[in-house]
Formats: C-alpha cells, sequence, structure tokens
C-alpha cells in the first residue's frame, strides 16, 4: 500500500473523510513555503497536493495563477521543489504528498530523470492536469512501475461513456472537480457534487476527494458527507497573498494565518455540526 492507500484507510477507520490542502511550491519564498508545508499536518492535513509551478497553468483559477507567478519570480524550479518535497519528508513519514502541475515542466526536466526524482524525493503521487487518458503512455505506465499512484480528474461532464476511461488505471484516489471551470472560482452545488459522486461510485472503489471551489467550514463539512476527501486550494493560497506586505514579500502572519485556516477546516470534518451552523 502506498501512504495515500494507507492513509485513505486510516480515515475510513476513523469514520471521517480527510483534508487534502493545496499550497504551490516556492510561493512567496522557498523557506516560507517550506514552513508552511511542514505545518500543515499538524494543522489538520490529511493528504497535500504540492503545485509545481508553471507559467500557464490553464485549469487555474486566479488565486492559484499568481501564487504560481510569485513562485516563479522568487526562482523556484521544479529541482527546487522536489527539494521542498525531500526536507519535508526528512521530519514526516506518514502525510501523504501528491505533486500537482502541468506536463510541459514534467517533459522538459525529462520524464525518465523526474519520476526517479519524484520517487527519492518521498513524493507519493502525480495530478496531471493537461493530460488525458489517451495521452497518458509517456508517464502513466513509468509512474506506476516506479510505486507512484496516478491521480486522474473526473468533472460534470465526464459522461457514462468517457468516465470508464477516466478511470482506467487510476490509483489513490478520484479527483472530483466539483464545478465546471477553472479553480476558486465558483461555489460548489451540494445536490449536485452528491448526484455527481454517486455515479462515479458505481465505477469504482476508489476513494473520491472533491474539489475546486471550496473555501469555507460548512462547504468543507457539507462535502464530506458525501465523499472521502475535501480538497481546498485557492482558499490557503489567497490567504498566503492576503498575508504579504506591499513588495509581495512574506510576513510575521503569512504562516499562522495560512494554518489558522487550515486548523479551522480541519475541526469541520471532525465537528460537522458546529460547522455546519458557521
Amino acid at each position: 500500500m502506498t501512504r495515500i492507500d494507507k492513509r485513505f484507510a486510516e480515515l475510513k477507520r476513523e469514520r471521517r473523510a480527510g483534508l487534502v490542502t493545496f499550497i504551490t511550491a516556492g510561493d512567496p519564498d522557498y523557506d516560507t513555503s517550506l514552513a508552511i508545508l511542514k505545518g500543515l499536518p499538524s494543522a489538520g492535513a490529511d493528504i497535500i497536493e504540492l503545485g509545481m509551478p508553471f507559467s500557464d497553468p490553464m485549469a487555474d483559477g486566479p488565486a492559484i495563477q499568481v501564487s504560481s507567478q510569485r513562485a516563479l519570480k522568487a526562482g523556484q524550479t521544479m529541482k527546487k521543489t522536489l527539494g521542498i518535497v525531500r526536507e519535508f519528508r526528512a521530519d514526516n513519514s506518514d502525510t501523504p504528498i501528491v505533486l500537482m502541475g502541468y506536463y510541459n515542466p514534467i517533459y522538459v526536466y525529462p520524464v525518465e530523470r523526474f519520476i526517479e526524482d519524484v520517487v527519492n524525493a518521498g513524493a507519493d503521487g502525480l495530478i496531471v492536469v493537461d493530460m488525458p487518458p489517451e495521452e497518458d503512455a509517456e508517464l502513466r505506465p513509468q509512474a506506476a512501475a516506479a510505486g507512484l499512484n496516478f491521480i486522474r480528474l473526473a468533472t460534470p461532464t465526464t459522461d457514462a461513456k468517457r468516465l470508464p476511461a477516466v478511470l482506467a488505471n487510476t490509483s489513490g484516489f478520484v479527483y472530483y472537480v466539483s464545478i465546471a471551470g477553472i479553480t476558486g472560482t465558483k461555489a460548489p452545488d451540494l445536490a449536485e457534487v452528491k448526484g455527481h459522486v454517486g455515479r462515479i461510485k458505481a465505477y469504482t472503489d476508489l476513494p473520491i476527494a472533491v474539489g475546486f471551489g471550496v473555501k469555507t467550514e460548512a462547504q468543507v463539512s457539507a462535502i464530506a458527507s458525501v465523499a472521502e476527501g475535501v480538497v481546498v486550494g485557492s482558499a490557503l493560497v489567497a490567504s498566503i497573498g492576503q498575508s504579504l506586505d506591499d513588495k509581495g514579500k512574506a510576513t510575521r502572519a503569512t504562516k499562522p494565518q495560512v494554518l489558522g485556516l487550515v486548523e479551522r477546516l480541519a475541526a469541520a470534518l471532525r465537528h460537522p455540526a458546529e460547522a455546519a451552523a458557521v
């Protein structure tokens, strides 16, 4: 079992959904990003998605786009992203890390060395948002052979004809995109999410994590009632952005502000009745 498999098994025993948090590696700088990353598990993150900064993140909304720009401006590279993972893993051997991003930086790395370095750094899975099943032969088989989970996205427009292809060779969990569009721009509709998650469950036994547009404790609590995981990303990177000074640099408030938000969201998973009243 991978760390991701083990974590979802633990969550099942605890009878609760997991909090999946997303931050962009190197945002707003390497040291601050690493400090936030190291603080996420104790704040309540069950699984961490770490964004690989890219200059053209087409599936992401304004908050995550800007976070990639901040990271790249601060000098973040793929090697530094894997370095952050390596430093995190030196102190934490349990919390799963999923690298999320786009294929171009992986392609130029290139693929074979990327897979080797990802495994050596201690990451557990990949989400490559612009790589459909029909075009994953350059990456997915190699990732699977190296023991990495390859996680795919299902969306509200993924119909019954398309769904089996999306689920084929998927491992770890299925990431259900709760809205049609880019990240962080609309709020998910619980009734629609429940219907789509139920439809996906008819095709797979894998855990399902729901993300895109999830920002509040009430939303986290509601989605946790229908899925095995809840993904929060834009709200966290927006919190980072709001904490910076007028030159875009980290302040004393940056780390505690972000981790405080994670603590509140994590509490919503453990005390859903209280979150529903927020």
